[in-house]
């Protein structure tokens, strides 16, 4: 969908790179600028999943010549993603002004936690400290409980990395019909602020202020529940619908402790009920109990587990490489290849001298 569109990315943790292979699984071109001596992150592979469907140069950018390569890939490029924090780039005399000055159609996209600006802007931080400013993690727990630490996709992946792809989008659109490029500053905070407005829109019942007592964390038919083999089955069937199916697969159809879905004050021992039924039985027999219904009950999966499962598997997603989402007619949706630190540093570099850049 994006063939023919030239992203320069600098190597960075989490969200940028991320947000670099999703508009790669999207047909970009994207070129990784590496570092010559590798990161800070000796957790990091050196062939990270997050690098695959990019083409990789390891560059020095304290070093004059290196520093050439790299602003010639800028003039040849659409767009860059940077994740630095504010500052390091025009430090290096890589900034939006050196950068758009050089290319005044480029889309420079910049990925922090806190932004661009703001009293907590150049401080560090990570995912959780994003959505625990943000208001997001105010519901995650249950009652009584210290708020959980979420998956880091929630906040790096969801409010970080997918509104840099939507505002690279956006911004090249603008660029191809204006010629102007334009800076993206793509927050954390900003993006888990943002994505607060779903609960904000649903009203008093989904957003009371008090952590047990909305529609989302308090109820018994909104969480997940322990079973006799130590494994967890979620559950969330919110409409009355998918309740009743709820409730009679059960066996609760009748019972009348749980006649009243939305009575807070009912929860806490609708909840202990339903607590001692899962406790009974295995995870897998619940499972295949609500296998096919409607009562939105699912097991929780391990990702290799999940990798297993017969509704995973026949999306075509295989364990520790799923596949490139969301998906577009007449296009196979296939992961690219993850290059070696700097493999692709000799073709990048003639590709340059043919269109006279360097």
């Amino acid at each position: 969908m994006l063939t023919g569109i030239r992203i320069v990315e600098f190597e960075a943790l989490g969200p940028a790179p991320f947000a670099a292979m999703h508009l790669a699984e999207l047909g970009a071109e994207v070129i990784l600028v590496q570092r010559r001596q590798g990161g800070d992150n000796p957790a990091k592979p050196a062939a990270s999943l997050l690098n695959r469907g990019k083409r990789a140069i390891a560059l020095d950018l304290k070093d004059g010549g290196d520093l050439a390569i790299a602003r010639a890939l800028i003039r040849s490029a659409d767009g860059m993603i940077e994740g630095m924090r504010p500052g390091v780039m025009e430090r290096l005399g890589l900034g939006p002004e050196e950068a758009r000055a050089l290319n005044p159609a480029l889309v420079y996209g910049r990925m922090t936690g806190w932004g661009q600006d703001g009293p907590r802007a150049r401080q560090a931080g990570h995912d959780l400290n994003y959505l625990g400013l943000s208001g997001a993690l105010f519901y995650g727990g249950l009652p009584g409980e210290v708020p959980g630490v979420p998956p880091t996709m929630l906040g790096d992946i969801g409010a970080g990395a997918l509104y840099l792809t939507v505002g690279m989008l956006a911004g090249l659109l603008q660029a191809r019909q204006t010629g102007t490029g334009c800076v993206v500053d793509a927050a954390i905070v900003d993006g888990a602020q943002h994505m607060m407005a779903l609960l904000r829109s649903m009203g008093p019942q989904f957003d009371t202020g008090a952590r047990g007592r909305s529609l989302l964390d308090g109820p018994h038919w909104s969480r997940c529940y322990t079973c006799a083999c130590g494994g967890h089955v979620a559950v969330q069937c919110l409409e009355p619908k998918f309740y009743a199916q709820f409730l009679e697969i059960m066996g609760l159809r009748d019972d009348p402790g749980f006649a009243e879905q939305y009575n807070p004050a009912q929860w806490p021992e609708q909840v202990a009920r339903l607590a001692q039924v899962f406790a009974g039985q295995s995870r897998d027999h619940w499972a295949a109990l609500f296998d096919g219904s409607d009562a939105c009950v699912a097991p929780v999966l391990s990702p290799d587990e999940a990798a297993r499962d017969p509704h995973i598997a026949a999306r075509g997603h295989g364990a520790g490489a799923p596949l490139p989402a969301p998906r577009f007619d007449g296009v196979a949706a296939q992961p690219g290849r993850v290059p070696d630190h700097g493999q692709d540093g000799a073709a990048i570099l003639d590709d340059l001298r043919q269109k006279g850049l360097i």
